[in-house]
Parts: C-alpha cells; structure tokens; sequence
C-alpha cells in the first residue's frame, strides 16, 4: 500500500471557522465606516464627467463620438455631485447616540440599540436608538433619532410598553406617551 492511501482516515478531516469568524482573533468593538467615504467615488465620477465632456467637445465631428458622451458627462456629474455633498464626516458614534438617546427620554434606560440611517435627499447620517426602561418588565419604550454629524435629537417618541402592560394587567396612566418633534419654523 502506498502512503497516500494509508495517510489520514475521514475522522481525521477537521472543519475550521473562516478568519474573519474566528473569536480568538476579536480585536474590539465594531467601527461603523464614517459616510466621508462617499467623497471618493464623487470625485472619480466628476473627473470621468469631464473627460466625456471633453472628448465630447474635442471630436464632435467623429463617428464615435456622438450625443451619448454629452450624456455620459451629465449623469456622471450629477452622481459625482450627489455623493461629494452626501458625504458627512459623522461627529457622533453610536456610544454618544445611546447617551443622547438617554436624556433625551427622561427615563432610566436598561436595554438599549442603535441603527445608523439616512434621511433626506443628501443622506444625512442618524443614530436610530431604540431603549427600553430599566424595569423588569420594562414599563417605557423610547424612540430616539439622534443626528450623526452633530448630535442633535431629531426626533423623539416615548410612551408605555405594551408587553409591561399585558404582563402586569394592568395600565399604566401614569406614564403618558409623548412626541417631541422639531419645530419647523411654519408658523
């Protein structure tokens, strides 16, 4: 028999975890990427924007050359442009959103999350924070939408968990729920 047929049994196959899900190799908490990154791409699109404008403009009497790469040129700057001006330097991770979100509510939080999201046209970074009250159950949940570039609440919404309410029996009148928005400025 030949070493290669007497080398290894299939008990001896052994199954590993990739690199990148190997806790041995946990190095900190997760960094969310910082939207600034946008920049990037926008500038490469502004430059192909006007290299198609100028071939467009240097041989508009060729045959290859045609109206498509006066198009080419537009939509590449209008995306260039959308992602140089949606590309905000976040000023606030997710440990200040969830202290934020805290004294936002007015209430002692026990278990908490933050999302990022976007929001508007220009894709504005915020903290979506969800936290319940310290209780056990929790009587309050909160809803707290925290700016990400500058750490402002946007939105906020408390009122009573509906699990406390079912768990105990009864309702709680002494926590009523509250919406605070921003004013607009309208009238």
């Amino acid at each position: 028999m030949s070493d290669a047929s007497t080398s290894g049994s299939p008990d001896d196959i052994r199954d590993e975890l990739p690199d990148d899900l190997d806790p041995s190799g946990f190095v900190g908490a997760y960094q969310f990427p910082d939207n600034s990154r946008r920049r990037w791409p926008g500038v490469i699109y502004v430059v192909l924007a006007a290299g198609c404008l100028a071939i467009y403009l240097a041989a508009d009497d060729s045959p290859v050359v045609n109206e498509g790469w006066l198009l080419a040129a537009v939509l590449l700057g209008i995306m260039g442009a959308i992602s140089i001006t949606s590309g905000w330097r976040m000023h606030v991770d997710e440990k200040a959103a969830l202290v934020a979100a805290q004294q936002a509510v007015g209430f002692g939080v026990g278990h908490a999350s933050a999302q990022q999201v976007w929001r508007g046209l220009r894709s504005r970074p915020t903290w979506r924070v969800l936290c319940y009250s310290a209780e056990e159950p929790p009587r309050q949940r909160g809803l707290v939408l925290v700016d990400a570039v500058d750490g402002s609440i946007v939105e906020q919404l408390v009122q009573d968990n509906p699990e406390a309410v079912a768990a105990d029996g009864e309702h709680h009148a002494d926590l009523p729920a509250r919406v605070d928005a921003p004013d607009l400025g309208g009238e």
